[in-house]
């Protein structure tokens, strides 16, 4: 049954707390920093542009009256008023005349001569050219002083203040739109950033509740992940991983399934066997008889024991160690070994073999593989028929060749002859003792030691195992 989970089932509060919602937070947190800074920066910035467009104007102002003071006989406050009114471009908001000792000779505003103690005005009697600006409560205050000199020396100085509320009312204007802009991208970016966390929460929440229920046990279950994202390719290389899973295990159920119909089998003819001992009166021979069917089926499940254990051993440890090894003195052994199961079989074993073709590989393992495939073509061979082996360089391998004059593999079975407990003919298969291990085995040990098997099949005309391994070079190894 498919399984497909469109909604988590997580609570909210377990997404606010993943690391993805701390990202998040993270990132208004980083952009806000940066949104602030904009924002004073600006407001400096527009605050100096306005400086520095008054300053020119303002200290210009300063030094023509400092000029024109200077040409005065006597610096007083008759002396000054009169000059002041005649320059009527001084326009500014208060501008103070002092003496040496910064005590005031003239002030726009009305008072009594007093000390003034300004740091433009005192900076000026340093004989220096001064200029501040300041904002406040949405008026540009501009300050400027400078020195009045006569005959190379100060004999006063020139302070004037300017304020400009309608530089300021656009200063004001400026800041209140920058800090609309920022406020609204700080919403923005938070409102943007809590949907991605919370989305991405959500999706990361099917990958989990998924995981939850393979590890279940439901193989079957697939996760929807829309998108071309990176989360849309975990989705399918999870998706790819239940198909395994699923295959996985429905290999291994079958294989259980497989292995305990085989066993059951023999364990099955033995208690037959002994119950019919013990139940019937029998003479010698005929007990000798059951008895020797006892020993054969324990024969036959003592194989399928060890091919399991094999197969488990193949499975648990694919990389064991090698050692060179030539490939003709073992099928030599082995059609030694199997000469009087030919003899039985009526079929002729011939070899054609090429002595220099050394591999590497376990002695067991190689001999397993040339013992199966010699086996299975005596065994499914025809009364009279012939098998023959070959063994040749062929390029940089070494290939060997098992070819029988048997009735052939059916073309459906093709697909799964090197699958456990496959067998092509299974009423031939089980009276010939075939647990359909052997092909599986050899497939299995060829391909851990590097090699290929391939097969080739005609109803009628025999089967053809090529079995090729890398050779050798036992010159370069020297």
């Amino acid at each position: 049954m498919l399984v497909i989970i469109s909604e988590s089932n997580n609570p909210p509060s377990r997404r606010f707390r993943n690391s993805q919602f701390f990202y998040a937070i993270s990132y208004v947190a980083v952009t806000m920093a940066v949104l602030i800074f904009l924002n004073v920066y600006c407001s400096i910035l527009s605050r100096k542009l306005i400086y520095r467009s008054k300053e020119h104007s303002l200290v210009e102002k300063c030094q023509l009256a400092a000029d024109e003071l200077g040409s005065l006989e006597k610096l007083d406050a008759s002396s000054i008023s009169l000059l002041l009114e005649k320059m009527e471009s001084l326009t500014v908001t208060r501008l103070i005349v002092t003496d040496p000792s910064a005590t005031a000779l003239y002030d726009s505003v009305p008072g009594e001569n007093r000390l003034i103690l300004l740091p433009e005005v005192l900076q000026a009697l340093d004989g220096r050219n001064i200029f501040n600006g300041d904002y406040k409560k949405g008026v540009v205050i501009c300050r400027a002083a400078t020195p009045i000199t006569q005959g190379g020396r100060i004999i006063g100085s020139v302070y004037m203040t300017e304020y400009d509320p309608v530089r300021g009312a656009l200063v004001k204007e400026l800041q209140l739109h920058v800090l609309q802009i920022t406020a609204g991208l700080a919403l923005f970016l938070t409102l943007f950033a809590l949907v991605y966390s919370i989305r991405f929460g959500l999706r990361m929440d099917r990958i989990m509740n998924s995981m939850q229920i393979i590890q279940s046990g439901d193989y079957s279950h697939k996760v929807v992940m829309g998108g071309n994202d990176e989360l849309a390719l975990l989705g399918r290389e999870f998706n790819d991983l239940t198909d395994k899973l699923q295959l996985s295990e429905a290999k291994r159920t079958q294989f259980v399934a497989d292995a305990s119909h085989e066993i059951k089998t023999p364990l099955a003819s033995i208690r037959l066997l002994a119950d019919s001992i013990l139940q019937n009166d029998m003479d010698r021979d005929t007990m000798r008889e059951f008895v020797s069917d006892i020993g054969a089926e324990a024969e036959r499940l003592n194989r399928m024991t060890e091919k399991l254990l094999t197969l488990t051993r193949l499975d648990s440890e694919p990389g064991s160690e090698v050692e060179i090894l030539h490939i003709a003195p073992t099928v030599r052994r082995v059609s030694r070994i199997l000469a009087p199961t030919a003899r039985a079989a009526h079929v002729r074993v011939q070899l054609e073999l090429e002595e220099n073709c050394p591999i590497l590989i376990l002695e067991d393992n190689l001999y397993q593989i040339v013992f199966n495939l010699m086996e299975n073509g005596i065994k499914y061979n025809t009364p009279g028929g012939k098998l023959k082996v070959t063994l040749k360089r062929q390029g940089e391998d070494a290939l060997l060749t098992v070819q029988d004059t048997g009735p052939g593999i059916p073309a459906e079975a093709l697909p799964h002859i090197f699958e456990r407990f496959y067998r092509a003919d299974k009423s031939r298969s089980r009276a010939t003792g075939g647990s359909g291990l052997g092909l599986s085995i050899v497939h299995d040990l060829v391909e851990s030691n590097g090699g290929q098997i391939r097969v080739e099949t005609k109803p009628g005309t025999g089967s053809l195992f090529s079995v090729s391994f890398p050779l050798f070079d036992t010159e370069a190894a020297l």
